[in-house]
């Protein structure tokens, strides 16, 4: 199933090297009393040096490791518990203000992976704040859920067409949705209902309750803009200094969220194109074109027999397009398909589907799945979106239908309901919230930032005029240091500050 993961350019650049080349709820005013997460942390957190994992290496001597037990279900505090796994670098400096919890995306991204490949990057947040992450409720090493194992992983990939053509393909995608539900439900069991977006915003309350901070400071990227939004909704009087990168539109239901991505994509597209001398409409038809080949006739590759389907050529055009640097590394794997050879696109897809030389694919996307059929409760029918299918075409040839085929396929028969259309995130009584757009995110375009900031209420926009999926730390020095006065000195900028 081919939906984007609303995931960090860091994440991308990660899934090049190794590729070889919504929630809702009441408001609650945030002072402890009778809200659900009280305000008794519990007792301290019992930090070590942190270990390997089955994703990534030991991160050097600064960085420290925890679990964290949080209720199962919210509604019901005193009743099972599950472990979330947390990650931090304390402070370096010596006029600390608290800890900084960060969220790098997904859902299904792991904090505690990301958070030391980000640490150079949030060097200067460091010198005032401890750095904290963790892997969410359902990720990774907090209850994560592999709803498929690799050899099925493998078979869906050379088997499952993205943008069915025939009725037996329709059945066969289908019944592929299905399956996945399937096995994410034996897999995550009581889980399964409880890791929505507002658990985990709640998971979020206490995690701030046992670092000692009275108020949240937090920085969320992609679908962790979501989550901050979701938290100061809950928490108004809880929040501190918030930024949030690369944002997600929370108008936007489910085909929403598809369009969105389809127009985001496509610009991104049309910037690279322009970026090599070539027409973005001619380029764009003629990458159509090459995936229509690609559809009818798989193309070989030199990977142990593998071939690149449309889908997984698809899957590496999108890589690339997260993160300017990213683009040549695409003008060369396109250039090679067009002369008949998948190798690289099959190594950028590799990269984003998380597989590794061995053949072992990571959970991300699990993850991503559980989570987000929980939240949402739009579930179009193969009819509906058969309907829909011309609107993504004229929005983009390249990306239209397998965004537009994927509101159909993804929470198809999913065993449980989703909760909401849209998530709630306004946030009267709350502190200002930096809301940080760029203008070339393809996966979260920039009007998902004005209306964020809108729905907030106390959301202050910055626009950076750039490319690639989140501004800070992506070259802008007007950025960063916008970013940077704020969440280490409380300046907050003028609303609509524009870097280009």
């Amino acid at each position: 199933m081919t939906r984007f993961t609303r995931w960090t350019a860091l994440t991308v650049a990660a899934a090049l090297l190794t590729a070889g080349c919504s929630g809702g709820g009441s408001p609650d005013d945030g002072s402890g009393g009778d809200d659900k997460n009280g305000e008794n942390g519990g007792t301290a957190l019992d930090w070590e040096r942190c270990k390997a994992t089955e994703d990534a290496p030991a991160p050097g001597e600064d960085w420290q490791c925890a679990t964290l037990q949080v209720p199962l279900d919210w509604s019901k505090p005193e009743g099972s518990t599950i472990g979330l796994a947390l990650i931090r670098a304390e402070a370096t400096g010596d006029d600390r203000l608290g800890s900084l919890l960060f969220n790098f995306g997904g859902p299904g991204g792991s904090g505690v992976d990301m958070m030391p490949s980000y640490g150079a990057t949030a060097a200067k947040l460091r010198e005032r704040y401890d750095l904290v992450s963790w892997d969410p409720r359902g990720v990774a090493a907090s209850e994560g859920v592999r709803c498929r194992d690799d050899e099925d992983i493998r078979a869906a990939e050379s088997s499952v067409d993205g943008t069915p053509d025939t009725p037996a393909e329709e059945q066969a995608f289908l019944q592929d949705a299905v399956g996945f539900g399937k096995g994410c439900a034996d897999a995550a069991g009581k889980l399964m209902a409880h890791v929505s977006t507002t658990d985990t915003a709640r998971d979020m309350d206490r995690i701030r309750q046992v670092l000692g901070d009275d108020r949240l400071n937090y920085f969320g990227i992609s679908y962790g803009t979501e989550l901050g939004g979701v938290y100061a909704h809950l928490f108004p009087k809880k929040v501190g200094r918030m930024t949030l990168d690369a944002v997600v539109d929370p108008t936007a239901d489910t085909v929403g969220h598809a369009k969105n991505q389809t127009r985001g994509f496509q610009t991104a597209l049309d910037n690279y194109l322009k970026s090599t001398g070539r027409d973005p409409g001619q380029g764009s038809r003629e990458i159509a074109e090459l995936l229509e080949r690609i559809d009818s006739e798989p193309l070989p590759t030199s990977s142990s027999g593998r071939e690149l389907t449309q889908t997984l050529a698809l899957t590496g055009i999108v890589l690339p397009l997260y993160s300017k640097t990213s683009w040549p590394v695409l003008t060369s794997a396109l250039e090679a398909a067009e002369e008949g050879d998948g190798t690289e696109l099959l190594a950028l897809a590799d990269g984003y589907n998380e597989r590794d030389e061995s053949g072992h694919y990571g959970t991300t996307g699990h993850s991503q799945r559980v989570i987000s059929c929980l939240d949402d409760k739009q579930r179009p029918t193969l009819e509906e979106t058969k309907r829909l299918l011309p609107e993504f075409a004229e929005i983009s040839a390249v990306f239209g239908s397998f965004l537009g085929w994927d509101t159909a396929g993804w929470c198809h028969d999913w065993p449980v309901p989703g909760q909401f259309d849209t998530p709630e995130v306004s946030a009267p009584g709350a502190a200002p919230v930096l809301v940080v757009g760029n203008t070339g995110d393809p996966a979260t375009p920039y009007e998902g930032a004005r209306k964020m900031a809108d729905e907030l209420g106390v959301g202050v926009l910055l626009t950076w005029k750039g490319e690639g999926h989140g501004a800070y730390g992506s070259g802008s020095d007007c950025v960063d240091s916008t970013v940077n006065a704020y969440l280490l000195d409380g300046t907050v900028p003028k609303d609509g500050k524009v870097c280009s």
